[in-house]
């Protein structure tokens, strides 16, 4: 009667789809993924910077400002700094284009929304240096 009750027992976890090894043939749905150029604009968009108050439209141009990042990223890898970054004498990486500009204030906050899109494992580098700066 034990035997029975176990093949029973086995059988019924078979048909229910269970089983002891914990592998199912059930693929997991796939995450949607987001493209980090996309995240930073919606960020930029949602932070409602100053520089880009009165413009039209409200931000400027996503291919314009996606350019940025990946720069920063770089330049962050080779162990330069925020500040340096947005130096003309320094990495000339300031946040501008033909028809658009960013105050400083705001630069410093772009540069942030940046890093959390594309490099994220710099962001509390990043804000350290900008609290240690006074500039955050």
């Amino acid at each position: 009667m034990r035997h029975a009750a176990t093949i029973l027992l086995a059988a019924t976890l078979a048909l229910a789809g269970c089983s002891s090894g914990g592998h199912t043939d059930a693929k997991p749905s796939p995450t949607p993924t987001t493209d980090p150029g996309d995240k930073f604009v919606m960020s930029v968009i949602d932070a409602h910077l100053d520089s880009y108050a009165t413009g039209v439209p409200a931000v400027p141009p996503a291919n314009e400002l996606k350019q940025f990042p990946p720069k920063w990223c770089e330049a962050l890898e080779a162990g330069h700094s925020v500040k340096w970054m947005l130096s003309i004498r320094g990495g000339d990486l300031y946040p501008v284009g033909e028809t658009w500009g960013t105050e400083q204030t705001d630069a410093y906050r772009l540069v942030l929304l940046g890093v959390q899109a594309y490099c994220p494992r710099w962001e509390k580098t990043v804000r350290q240096e900008l609290r240690d700066s006074g500039e955050y």
